[in-house]
């Protein structure tokens, strides 16, 4: 149904010695804005590959940042219990810790209360993620789990990018471990790829100077997918959420759109999204990120232009968005919750990206409890 070329576009890392490339997808909508509805459909063409498993009492575990919307979208088909890996903190809650040995931030974590709460009652855990190259970070979270809960759970692994060598696939099928994917890729001449780019997109240093939203709005029904998220609920939650904005924003005065997420919130952007795609209307669906990448002025290379910001969750993180293009109106959307004023600077340097890509309007939604 896919190819590598339909998938698979390198970018060079920007300050990892331990990988110096990154596999950007086109049709994810993390890096590179996309139709949310593709995105979606691709998310979808994954779950197809696991209805043997329905029968099961599943847990979908996604990986952040760039797998969230995708677990979150198998577990909604699969009408399974679902919780993202996160890298953010949660107040008053105990942690499993685990490495992705090759990121540019590597600590991990799940929340432990959850999983403790549901391990009893789970036949199997499906890891969702967007590309498995070696299957260390899973088998760093397996090793995590099984010493903390047993021996008992099954495990299975749903990717939209397999690249592992022939050694680690034996090691999963040796230990059980099954691996359902889109796509199987090569990574050998990645490598080199990467180190042929030039360096010469545009980069732009973050921007707090003072300005003002269009329009912010708080709007209430928030659900976290860092915690055991029931997806049906959250999908309602998501269309209560919709009804809300639309009670807000004309959309019918603009006819292109984009829907940015925060991070590892995306998955409720993509679902507005695909909901005014719906309605007629051109929508593009990306997110900021914390991946450091180069940019690169050809039309062959993934990501052309970069800001730097920083993160509505911690200001003192930097983070980054690609390629903002102009549209009639933008809709950030994040679910980041009352802190004081540290968010007030990421929002700041967001809004002025946004601004100096030619988009005058700019609404900010908070999505909280």
């Amino acid at each position: 149904m896919y190819t590598e070329n339909d998938l698979v576009r390198i970018a060079r890392r920007e300050n990892n010695k331990k990988r110096n490339y990154l596999v950007v997808n086109p049709l994810q909508g993390k890096h590179i804005p996309v139709s949310p509805g593709k995105a979606l459909q691709v998310f979808s063409d994954l779950a197809g590959l696991l209805n043997l498993y329905k029968e099961e009492r599943l847990l979908v575990i996604g990986f952040a940042e760039t797998a969230t919307a995708i677990g979150a979208q198998i577990a909604a088909e699969l009408g399974a219990a679902y919780i993202q890996t996160t890298r953010e903190e949660i107040p008053g809650v105990e942690y499993l810790f685990f490495s992705e040995e090759h990121s540019h931030a590597t600590e991990q974590r799940l929340v432990k209360d959850d999983m403790d709460g549901i391990m009893d009652d789970i036949d199997r855990i499906l890891f969702a993620e967007d590309e498995v190259t070696t299957g260390k970070t899973i088998l760093n979270i397996i090793t995590v789990l099984e010493q903390q809960y047993g021996t008992k759970i099954k495990f299975s692994v749903a990717s939209l990018l397999n690249g592992m060598p022939e050694a680690s696939v034996e090691t999963f099928v040796n230990r059980g471990i099954e691996l359902h994917y889109l796509v199987k890729i090569q990574h050998h001449g990645y490598p080199q790829a990467a180190d042929r780019v030039e360096v010469n997109g545009i980069c732009h240093e973050q921007d707090v100077t003072e300005a003002e939203y269009t329009a912010c709005f708080d709007l209430e029904g928030w659900m976290d997918t860092r915690r055991v998220t029931d997806m049906a609920l959250y999908e309602d939650a998501c269309r209560g959420l919709f009804r809300d904005i639309k009670e807000r924003i004309d959309f019918r005065e603009h006819k292109t759109i984009l829907i940015l997420g925060t991070e590892e919130f995306m998955y409720a952007g993509m679902i507005l999204g695909k909901y005014l795609e719906d309605e007629g209307l051109c929508v593009r669906f990306h997110a900021t990120t914390r991946s450091p990448i180069a940019v690169n002025s050809s039309e062959e290379y993934p990501l052309h232009e970069q800001y730097a910001l920083s993160s509505l969750y911690e200001e003192d993180r930097r983070i980054f968005v690609y390629d903002i293009g102009a549209y009639d109106a933008v809709l950030v959307i994040t679910d980041t919750q009352q802190n004081g004023t540290k968010r007030k600077q990421g929002e700041l340097s967001l809004l002025n990206a946004l601004r100096s890509g030619n988009n005058d309007v700019v609404y900010l939604v908070r999505w909280h409890k």
